[in-house]
């Protein structure tokens, strides 16, 4: 009886779990805590930087936008975009990265549809997050995607803004 006991009290607590990650507990606006890839010899290296810095909203009607950026990101030399070093230019673009689209939620993934973004190639891509939610932190990771020559595993940590 005690067996049971305890085994009907985990189903129960992995079940409280499950059900507390909803589409709906996506909802608001979040902060981006950290960003690491785990490179196929299991080295963690920093994904935008020491001191990422992005914004991630989820809405109710099932909209979502994301803005990443590394934190030592420096300012162009001109005010004008257009007419900035090529080189600048590619730097810019490579420590950036922004999307939106609609999402949905499906048990522990959540999947962005991508409809606008720097990066024109995930255009009209479904991108896949695996999402953890413990209290006001979301872990959101990729699987395996090409990054620097290599497949690696991204994860972004983020924290709810009040």
């Amino acid at each position: 009886m005690k067996c049971f006991s305890v085994l009907l009290a985990a189903v129960l607590a992995l079940s409280m779990i499950a059900a507390a990650q909803t589409k709906g507990d996506l909802v608001g606006v979040w902060r981006l805590v950290s960003a690491t890839s785990t490179r196929p010899n299991g080295e963690r290296v920093p994904l935008y930087g020491n001191n990422p810095s992005g914004q991630l909203t989820y809405t109710r009607e099932g909209r979502m936008s994301v803005v990443l950026v590394d934190g030592a990101r420096k300012p162009l030399s001109t005010q004008d975009r257009q007419s900035a070093p090529a080189a600048e230019r590619a730097e810019a673009f490579s420590n950036f990265n922004a999307y939106a689209g609609r999402y949905t939620f499906q048990g522990d993934r959540v999947i962005h549809h991508v409809e606008i973004a720097l990066f024109q190639n995930w255009v009209h891509t479904d991108q896949v997050r695996f999402a953890t939610l413990k209290g006001d932190r979301l872990t959101l990771r990729t699987g395996p995607v090409p990054l620097r020559g290599e497949q690696r595993v991204q994860e972004l940590v983020w924290e709810r803004v009040k």
